[in-house]
């Protein structure tokens, strides 16, 4: 899989939208049991277990966002690691599962993408409207993924939801773009974004049966089309902010 590393259209203004979001992603990371950084949350299984209340309070899980209840930790969960101490309001969730990641690999693919992609999007649209746009996809994401497996009880965590509405964005607002990518190994090749990402949006929709995979393809799939409508209506709704010339590739 291509790996973007360099949008080769440039900006005209600091993306500073782009570069706080990162920031907070990485902060947040830094600051839960997920983080070796962490190290007040302990050792071991202890460490373990405070990851594994940590996801279910400020993750999103489907179960508690299509019934709007906190449900009961999964019997293995609550058995190895205690009930929950915590109360939880479930919309709350979706907002702050965009903000947590798994691991640090987890958390340098997302911001890679979105530090490549998003300063992009953000010219184009705009700091508020991008800012405002990011979390109405994460949300649909986040929505789209519980609607699709109501019944379950896996905490949904991770940028990538939203992350997923940028890529779509991009893809519309700035078609004609290229972008620098990495294909493993070590091979860096200029690419038209229409290749990039419509590479990995088939490979989001060809893995949805992976049944082994912990990667919420679906949650991707919903933010990427909810990016792309957002900005097929912004096209609509007023003139591309990056002039003409710099959308050539």
């Amino acid at each position: 899989m291509a790996l973007p590393l360099y949008d080769s259209q440039p900006v005209r203004r600091v993306p500073w939208v782009t570069y706080l979001l990162v920031a907070a992603n990485v902060l947040v990371f830094l600051l839960t049991p997920m983080s070796n950084f962490a190290v007040w949350y302990g050792e071991g299984e202890v460490r373990e277990c405070r990851a594994a209340h940590f996801a279910y309070e400020y993750g999103a899980v489907p179960k508690e966002l299509t019934s709007t209840e906190q449900q009961p930790l999964p019997a293995p969960v609550a058995d190895r690691c205690g009930p929950a101490a915590f109360d939880k309001a479930p919309w709350t969730a979706a907002f702050t599962s965009m903000f947590l990641h798994s691991n640090a690999l987890h958390l340098l693919g997302n911001i890679v993408a979105l530090f490549v992609i998003g300063m992009g999007v953000e010219d184009r649209l705009g700091r508020l409207r991008y800012l405002l746009s990011y979390v109405l996809f994460g949300l649909v994401a986040v929505y789209g993924f519980a609607w699709t497996s109501p019944d379950s009880m896996i905490p949904l965590i991770g940028a990538s939801g939203a992350i997923a509405g940028v890529l779509g964005a991009y893809l519309i607002l700035n078609p004609r773009g290229r972008v620098v990518s990495l294909v493993p190994p070590v091979i860096v090749i200029r690419l038209p974004v229409w290749v990039v990402l419509g590479y990995w949006f088939v490979l989001q929709w060809l893995s949805l049966g992976d049944d082994d995979s912990n990667v919420a393809y679906t949650a991707h799939i919903y933010g990427f089309a909810a990016g792309m409508l957002f900005a097929l209506l912004a096209r609509r709704a007023g003139p591309a902010r990056r002039p003409a010339a710099l959308s050539r590739g």
